[in-house]
């Protein structure tokens, strides 16, 4: 399935993945944080949650091919009295349809590590997550409004080429069929395209600190000293393939200087996200915001 270009969807995505893993799990998510708080459109759909419904749609065959039959049932998520409006932000609607298309996004990707750890997913706390997180995403998009930013024809047309191309499709034409298949008419996407570049502008102009070089160096001696610790859990990751963990187990890590990149781009994610959750607070504490689940 191709990424839906909700704005909420982008966006919750990074922010659940924050608020549910902490600092530690800020770095096995930096990919989708990274992606929502770049100032390129681009690499805001790259790492979004949209993605997860595709997986989350392929995943049982394949646990089941790896447990052969042994993994526990796929959960499902609970939607039942969702309202046709969930909240609203200033006047503005979050519709239940949207709210469903979020949250079962959600819901795929908790499921699936769920189903490996053996644990619970406590709907409700998700649920709440979700909502609170989509009226940020809307308040983000108002503030960059009331800034005077604006999403034209061409910013839209942009966003949803290099979506496509990010998709591996071969136009925009082709995107937007796509998303047809799935029950999402061209309107749609393109009002969602033009939510998620209002949005990237106020993301934009948040102020984020430079990581440090004491903040680089811990997290290289973590993610170091979490290698040498856990081949085990880098080889049950791999599908019990024990070759491969345990060579992974015993490989050389990079030198400070080769991780740097990486380390400064997950550290630079990590602040952005700050930056993003502490922002939607400023925001909703001026906000008249009235959520009905």
């Amino acid at each position: 399935m191709p990424r839906k270009l909700l704005t909420s969807v982008a966006l919750v995505g990074s922010l659940l993945g924050l608020s549910a893993c902490g600092a530690s799990g800020a770095a096995e998510s930096e990919p989708a944080t990274a992606s929502t708080a770049d100032a390129g459109a681009s690499a805001a759909q790259e790492g979004a949650a949209p993605d997860a419904r595709a997986q989350g749609d392929a995943a049982p065959s394949g646990d089941a091919s790896g447990a052969q039959g042994s993994a526990p049932a796929m959960p499902e998520p609970d939607l039942e009295g969702i309202p046709d409006v969930v909240a609203t932000v200033n006047g503005e609607e979050i519709s239940g349809d949207d709210f469903k298309g979020v949250y079962e996004s959600q819901f795929q990707q908790m499921a699936l590590q769920a189903q490996m750890s053996g644990q619970e997913i406590d709907q409700d706390q998700l649920r709440k997550q979700t909502v609170d997180s989509m009226v940020g995403s809307e308040l983000l998009v108002q503030d960059a409004e009331a800034s005077g930013h604006e999403a034209t024809d061409e910013d839209v047309d942009k966003l949803l080429q290099e979506t496509a191309k990010a998709q591996q499709l071969g136009s925009v034409k082709e995107l937007l069929a796509a998303y047809e298949e799935q029950g999402f008419p061209e309107e749609q996407v393109r009002s969602d395209a033009r939510k998620q570049v209002l949005m990237t502008a106020s993301i934009e102009e948040l102020d984020v600190p430079e990581p440090t070089e004491e903040e680089l160096k811990a997290l290289y001696d973590q993610a170091v000293a979490s290698q040498q610790q856990g081949g085990g859990q880098g080889g049950g990751q791999e599908g019990g393939q024990e070759g491969q963990g345990s060579s992974s187990a015993s490989a050389e890590p990079p030198s400070f200087e080769e991780a740097r990149p990486q380390l400064e781009q997950q550290v630079t994610s990590q602040k952005q996200n700050e930056a993003i959750m502490e922002r939607m607070e400023q925001l909703r504490q001026d906000a008249e915001v009235d959520v009905r689940i």
